[in-house]
């Protein structure tokens, strides 16, 4: 669930104030009763991490170097496949740290102001509508479903094909055979993927779909064939788990992969792409 990595608000290299760190802005939470050990918050990014309180809101934010963070030295370091799944991790985990705390607003990956004065402006200006949101997600996590078809774990009817006599023959029933069988597969998938459907409707509030994965991206054997996200109160968590879990391999050649549970990041579409652009 890693958001598109870009930079919503970085200084091009040698402006005047490319000297100065910036401030990375991972999430936002409520102020009232706002966590005692934001201090000893993750380093994340850059140097360790703080509060940034306006509008009775606070954001997770730390400071970070312009000479890494402006947008040219960004948009390179962002090239280097590793460097980027470094910055990722190091994203992901401090915000999953402060949602242990209390109810938090991930913001997107690469999220960069300035200065301070412009992150308090940001939480003043949308204070309703995070508070909004705070409310939706408050008590809720994500939990990823996905389903996988292996048309290979299935043995096809050969239906006589090894007796007919013709090895041409017994050939191309094989091969119709295998296509039977992927598609009898492909046909059980779904249905174990409306299943998954019915079982959110129990259970989620919201859900959505992602693409499928697919090639370097995939992340199990088989073809990805349905990958959504749920929000789930925390309550109701275990309930829906052991009812996706109950389908895995109901069908053969099926098979239920759950995640998470994790930040809701899924489900904070909130997120504009233009927050904390530099004026001019």
């Amino acid at each position: 669930m890693t958001s598109s990595p870009r930079s919503t608000t970085v200084p091009e290299s040698g402006s005047a104030g490319a000297s100065r760190p910036l401030v990375y802005v991972y999430a936002v939470a409520g102020d009232q009763g706002r966590p005692a050990r934001a201090a000893s918050w993750t380093r994340g990014l850059g140097s360790r991490t703080r509060l940034l309180t306006a509008g009775g809101l606070a954001a997770l934010v730390c400071d970070v170097p312009a000479s890494d963070f402006s947008s040219d030295a960004l948009a390179e370091r962002l090239e280097d496949l590793e460097t980027l799944e470094g910055m990722a991790r190091a994203h992901h985990e401090t915000i999953a740290a402060a949602a242990r705390t209390t109810t938090v607003l991930p913001l997107r990956f690469a999220t960069v102001y300035e200065d301070e004065a412009r992150v308090c402006a940001m939480l003043t200006e949308r204070a309703d509508e995070f508070r909004t949101a705070l409310a939706r997600l408050d008590g809720h996590v994500e939990l990823g479903v996905k389903v996988y078809a292996e048309p290979g774990a299935v043995a096809p009817e050969a239906g006589g094909a090894e007796a007919s006599g013709s090895p041409g023959r017994a050939y191309l029933r094989r091969r119709q055979a295998q296509r039977h069988a992927h598609r009898d597969v492909h046909r059980a998938a779904g249905l174990v993927a409306a299943g998954c459907g019915e079982a959110a409707d129990r259970f989620a509030r919201a859900g959505v779909v992602h693409r499928l994965q697919q090639g370097v991206l995939a992340e199990a054997a088989g073809e990805n064939v349905f990958n959504g996200a749920y929000l789930v109160s925390r309550d109701e968590a275990a309930g829906f788990v052991a009812a996706l879990e109950a389908l895995d391999r109901t069908e053969p050649g099926t098979r239920v992969v759950v995640s998470g549970p994790w930040v809701p990041y899924s489900f904070t579409e909130w997120a504009r792409t233009d927050d904390g652009r530099r004026d001019g």
